[in-house]
């Protein structure tokens, strides 16, 4: 997981073309004029999510991750607590859907959190598990733009 500024994207160049592509969308991005709903960059090789919500409590949190995309989670407006884990040894709690690209994992009783403000972004590769949407201290109104950048198998 890698979690800094939006004005550091440029540090972050060298993991793939899409990943570049990703961050250079989010700078560029006026969150203001998205509606909420899918937008394609790239088609299904890069697009992005927006979406409006109010964080919930931290233990009606879900810790879930991608098989098929890494997520590029930047928050827009308000604040929220990410928790994370490594995928490591979790106990799956609903399996993995192909159609969702998504695997649920039970919450261990020790788990990193994050707080996201306005202009953080977090790159979160699939062996990183995630909460997102989750209150700090009471709830919060987000605006996050999640940006799915699919995964590209390297040729050896």
């Amino acid at each position: 997981m890698i979690v800094d500024k939006i004005e550091n994207a440029h540090l972050y160049g060298n993991i793939s073309e899409n990943i570049v592509k990703a961050l250079e969308t989010l700078k560029e991005l006026d969150p203001a004029e998205l509606s909420d709903g899918r937008h394609d960059v790239d088609g299904d090789n890069v697009f992005l999510i927006s979406q409006h919500y109010e964080t919930k409590p931290f233990r009606q949190g879900k810790l879930e991750a991608h098989r098929k995309y890494i997520d590029i989670q930047f928050l827009a407006a308000g604040q929220e607590l990410l928790g994370y884990a490594p995928a490591g040894n979790l106990e799956t709690d609903q399996p993995y859907s192909e159609e969702k690209d998504v695997v649920f994992y039970k919450v261990p009783d020790r788990i990193s959190s994050i707080v996201l403000t306005p202009g953080l972004f977090c790159i979160l590769f699939p062996h990183d598990t995630h909460m997102p949407g989750c209150q700090l201290n009471a709830p919060s109104s987000v605006h996050k733009v999640v940006i799915k950048v699919k995964l590209i198998a390297q040729e050896k």
